[in-house]
Formats: C-alpha cells, structure tokens, sequence
C-alpha cells in the first residue's frame, strides 16, 4: 500500500519515523514524503527531510501525518488545512500521530468522532474543537478508517497495531520482532493518561 506521508517545519521526528520504521519494515508499505511546498523540510530536532509537493500526491491509500511544535504555525495556514481536509476525503486510511490531530480536527476530518492526542494538550484539543469525541485514556484510537494515537512514541504502537488490523496479527508481531521493539497491542492501554 502506497503511505503518503505530510511533513511540516518542526515536526516531531519520533512522531513520523517510529511508524515508517514499522510500515516498511512489515514489506507492506512504501512510504512517500510530502510538504506543502516540496523541498526540505526540516523536524523539531533538526532533521532534514527531502519531500515532494502536496500538489503531485496521488490518491493516498494511506494518509500519515505526525504532530510537533510546527503543528501551531500549520493551524494557522488555510491552505495546508484546505488540502488536508481534501487528502483525508479521498484516503483509504487515516492515521494522526501526538498533535498531529489538531490539524485533522481543524480540516474537520475528525468531526463527530473517537479521538485522542498527546495528553499534555487535551485540554486545549477539547477547547478548540468540541466537535471531536476526545478519548483521555487511550494509547491510540480506532473509528472506522481513522487511526489517532496519543504522544510521539504512541504511533508506532498505533503502526502496529494498524498493520495488525489491516494485514494480520502475526505480520504485526514478526515487525516488532524485527525491530526488537516491545509492543503495546492494546489501544485501551494507556499508562501515560493522567
């Protein structure tokens, strides 16, 4: 499956790289990174990443999109949000990782539905956008296409645990094996909720 990955300055490089890292590894994903303009694009911690323009992305099958200190100028830019919100209406998939989901709830992609967030700001999530039904105690969170995981090191949990529901347990487990990473499987899990 085709992963259209979107990058913006001062992304969380955990937030993206954790579940590329188990999306590829599975042998069931080819991932592609995008930027609203193209060009490099450069994390919170300093990582530069080559991108492609929003503009050539194909159809995604699977939409990704990580969260990060940028992710409050991107709130702030309609255009971003408007390609977005077209993006998730056309994706096979949607997965939100850490803050990242402030901006699916801000192109309303998440309107009306289960959500979560990193917990230091589900206060301020459930003050900006009441209309989603913010989860507190969640590791990630499923509805229907919509896969949303709390804080940075969660989505790759949520990678997992996606590659489980869409391909096999076994595929899931035999990737974190590889990566010699110790699974959460359990999206209900949440030792990090207050």
């Amino acid at each position: 499956m085709n992963v259209t990955a979107i990058l913006f300055d001062g992304f969380e490089t955990l937030d993206m790289f954790g579940p590329v890292e188990m999306l590829v590894a599975s042998g069931e994903f080819k991932v592609r990174f995008y930027s609203l303009e193209g060009g490099i694009v450069t994390s919170y911690q300093g990582v530069p990443v080559q991108t492609e323009k929003l503009d050539d992305a194909l159809t995604p099958e699977v939409l990704l999109l990580p969260g990060g200190m940028g992710v409050y100028d991107m709130l702030e830019n309609a255009e971003f949000v408007s390609v977005l919100a077209a993006l998730s209406s056309r994706a096979q998939y949607v997965l939100s990782v850490c803050n990242g989901a402030f901006l699916y709830a801000k192109a309303g992609v998440l309107d009306g539905r289960r959500a979560t967030t990193y917990k230091a700001r589900i206060d301020r999530a459930e003050e900006l956008f009441p209309a989603v039904k913010w989860e507190r105690t969640a590791r990630w969170t499923v509805d229907g296409n919509l896969y949303v995981s709390s804080g940075v090191s969660a989505g790759t949990d949520m990678a997992l645990g996606f590659i489980a529901d869409v391909f096999s347990r076994e595929s899931a487990e035999k990737t974190a094996r590889y990566a010699e990473y110790s699974w959460n499987p359990d999206p209900a899990h949440d030792p990090f909720a207050r």
